[in-house]
C-alpha cells in the first residue's frame, strides 16, 4: 500500500481545517534561529550561484537563452528565470544529498531577482536564501527514492524554495507565504526523460522553478489565494508524484542546522552522482604512473547507475552523466576540468572506457542518499597488481567541505569561463562576500549580476 493509504500524519492534517504542512513549514522557518556564522555561509553559496549563473553563458543552451531573454519584457520572472537556467549549464553548482536538490541554482535566482527588484539589504537577501533552501530540502526530503526515477527534484521541489525566499523578501504575511508555496507547488514539473538524448531540459527546470516561486509570490502579495494542503492533499503534490513520500520529514528536527549548511558544493563540471568516482580515480592516478590498465571496476548505489549509465557518450553533457567517462578521464589526467568532456577527450578515453565497468554494491546503496553518495573505484593493472581507492564523502561535502579561498578560486575560474574580465569578477566576489555585514547593498552589484 502506498504512503497515501496508510499515512496517519496526512490523515490528521486533511481532517484539521486549522494547519497544513505548509503552514507548518513556513513557521518552522521563520521561527529558526539566524546566527552571523550561518549568514556568511549563506554569502559563499550566493557567490557559488552567481559564479555559475556567469558561466552557464559561455554555451551553447546559454546563448539561446541569453538570446531569448533579450527579446522579452524586463521583470523580475524573467531574470529569475534566465539566471537559474544559466545557473544550472555547467554542472557546477552546488547540491544537497538528503534532497537531491540543486537548492542554489533556483533558489539564489529568485532571492536576487525580487531583492534587486525590492531594494532589499544585504542581511535580507542572505536571509531570504536561508530559508529558501530549508523549504526546497525539507521536502526534496520527503518525496521519497521512487520520485526521482521518474521526476527532477531540483524542478519539482524548486518551487517551493523560491517561493519562500521572494516570500520573506517581499515582506508577506504567514497566510499569504503559505498561498504563495501552494501556487508555486502546483507548477511543480520536470521529467528525466531529457536524459536519454542529452537535450537541454535541465536548464529549462530549473528556470522555470526559480520563476514559479517569484510569480507566485508576486500574486499572493495580492492576495491570489492557493491550495494551503498543496504537499499532503489528496490531490497534492505527494499523492500525485511521490508514491513513497514521508510527509513526516518535512517538519522533522526543526532545530537541526539550516539545510544551506549542510549542502555540498561541487568542485567538478559534472553530474554530482560521478564526484565519489572521481575523487577516488584521481587519488588513483597518482599510483598509476603511466601504466596501462587492464580493468577498471566502479562500485555505486543504483540512483548513480540509473542517472550517470553512459559507456559511450556523444555529446560534451552525456560525458557530464557518464560514469565511464569520468572516471577514465580522472585516472588517465589527474584532473578534470571543462575540456574533460569535449570531443576530443571522448574520442581519445574511448578505449579505457570500455574497460570500465559500473556496478551497484553495498554499503553504497543502502547509504544513499540520506549518510552518503559513495563509491569504489577498482584498477586491475596488466601485471596483475589491483588498486583500490574508496570514497564515503567525496569533496565538497560538508565532511569535506571547500576553504573559503578554493570557494573564491572557483568562482573566479566561474566568472572567467563566462567572459567576465579578472578586475570585475572580483569587485563582484567582494561585493557579495561583504553583504553578511551590510556593508554593500545589494544595488551596488546589480550591473555586474545583470549581465546576462
Amino acid at each position: 500500500m502506498g504512503w497515501q493509504q496508510t499515512n496517519s500524519l496526512r490523515t490528521t492534517y486533511l481532517n484539521n481545517d486549522m494547519t497544513s504542512l505548509t503552514q507548518d513549514l513556513v513557521q518552522l522557518i521563520r521561527q529558526k534561529p539566524v546566527t552571523h556564522d550561518d549568514l556568511k555561509k549563506a554569502t559563499l553559496f550566493l557567490l557559488d550561484a552567481v559564479a555559475n549563473g556567469t558561466a552557464g553563458k559561455n554555451s551553447v543552451a546559454g546563448n539561446i537563452l541569453s538570446r531569448w531573454a533579450r527579446a522579452q519584457g524586463d521583470d523580475s520572472g524573467r531574470h529569475a528565470f534566465l539566471f537559474s537556467a544559466l545557473a544550472h549549464i555547467q554542472e557546477m553548482d552546488d547540491l544537497h544529498r538528503s534532497s537531491v536538490t540543486h537548492p542554489g541554482c533556483v533558489v539564489v535566482p529568485a532571492a536576487l531577482a525580487v531583492g534587486l527588484r525590492e531594494m532589499s539589504s544585504g542581511h535580507e537577501i542572505l536571509m531570504s536564501i536561508l530559508h529558501g533552501y530549508e523549504a526546497m530540502c525539507r521536502i526534496g526530503m520527503a518525496v521519497g527514492n521512487s520520485h526521482y526515477r521518474i521526476w527532477h527534484n531540483t524542478s519539482t521541489c524548486g518551487p517551493y524554495g523560491s517561493a519562500m525566499a521572494a516570500a520573506t523578501l517581499n515582506h508577506l504575511t504567514h497566510a499569504q507565504s503559505v498561498h504563495a508555496l501552494g501556487n508555486a507547488g502546483t507548477q511543480s514539473s520536470g521529467f528525466w526523460q531529457f536524459n536519454q538524448t542529452g537535450a537541454m531540459s535541465k536548464h529549462l527546470h530549473a528556470g522555470r522553478a526559480a520563476e514559479a516561486g517569484v510569480i507566485a509570490t508576486d500574486l499572493a502579495k495580492l492576495d491570489f489565494t492557493g491550495p494551503t494542503h498543496i504537499l499532503e492533499g489528496s490531490q497534492g503534490f505527494f499523492m500525485g508524484a511521490c508514491p513513497d513520500a514521508m510527509p513526516e520529514v518535512v517538519l522533522k528536527n526543526p532545530l537541526d542546522p539550516w539545510k544551506l549548511t549542510l549542502t555540498s558544493m561541487k568542485p567538478w563540471p559534472s553530474c554530482r552522482h560521478t564526484h565519489a568516482a572521481i575523487d577516488a580515480a584521481l587519488a588513483l592516478h597518482q599510483k598509476i604512473d603511466g601504466q596501462r590498465m587492464k580493468r577498471v571496476k566502479v562500485s555505486v548505489y543504483q540512483t548513480a547507475l540509473d542517472v550517470c549509465n553512459q559507456p559511450n557518450p556523444l555529446t560534451d553533457y552525456q560525458a557530464k552523466f557518464s560514469l565511464h567517462h569520468c572516471v577514465a578521464a580522472a585516472l588517465s589526467y589527474g584532473e578534470i576540468d571543462f575540456s574533460s568532456f569535449d570531443e576530443y577527450h571522448r574520442e581519445r578515453l574511448a578505449g579505457l572506457r570500455d574497460r570500465v565497468t559500473v556496478t551497484v554494491e553495498e554499503p553504497y546503496s543502502s547509504a544513499y542518499p540520506d549518510h552518503y553518495w559513495g563509491a569504489n573505484v577498482t584498477v586491475t593493472m596488466d601485471d596483475g597488481i589491483v588498486l583500490e581507492e574508496v570514497r564515503y564523502a567525496c569533496k565538497g561535502d560538508p565532511e569535506a567541505a571547500l576553504t573559503d579561498d578554493e570557494i573564491m578560486a572557483k568562482a573566479a575560474m566561474l566568472m572567467n569561463q563566462g567572459g567576465m574580465e579578472q578586475a570585475s569578477a572580483k569587485t563582484l566576489i567582494n561585493a557579495i562576500l561583504k553583504l553578511v555585514d551590510n556593508h554593500v547593498e545589494a544595488e551596488t552589484f546589480e550591473k555586474l549580476f545583470l549581465t546576462q
